[in-house]
């Protein structure tokens, strides 16, 4: 296989892995204010495809175990007898970085995978003539 499809697989893996950990940030920002949700992390994983072209998959999707916030609420049905809860461990300012990062992932993924493309396509341009 050719090392601009190689390229292009890895590319693929980079898109699809930093697309789940989106998903999962948009979750965590969905649920920052639901009692007791804990933050989802996800680490990526390199694997060989069966073309020896090297790829990243996502890991396994963990909770993050920092403490839970305490809220003070004593109208809350869920408060105890002092007025507290737990909250979320979700930072809104976190999220918002590891969005931008996962981003800025993407689309560098995303412009290999286009020059590889173009680079393939400009060799079967030359390959017909």
């Amino acid at each position: 296989m050719s090392d601009l499809m190689r390229s292009m697989i890895a590319a693929t893996s980079g898109m699809d892995s930093q697309t789940t950990r989106l998903r999962l940030i948009s979750e965590n920002i969905a649920n920052i204010d639901t009692p007791g949700y804990r933050r989802k992390t996800i680490s990526f994983e390199e694997v060989r495809a069966q073309s020896d072209a090297r790829a990243v998959i996502p890991g396994q999707v963990r909770l993050d175990r920092s403490e839970l916030e305490r809220v003070y609420e004593p109208a809350n049905p869920l408060a105890n007898e002092d007025g507290y809860f737990d909250g979320s461990n979700v930072d809104l300012i976190v999220e918002m970085a590891d969005a931008r990062e996962s981003r800025r992932s993407y689309e560098a993924s995303l412009r290999m995978f286009e020059q590889s493309r173009g680079m393939l396509n400009s060799l079967f341009e030359l390959m017909r003539r």
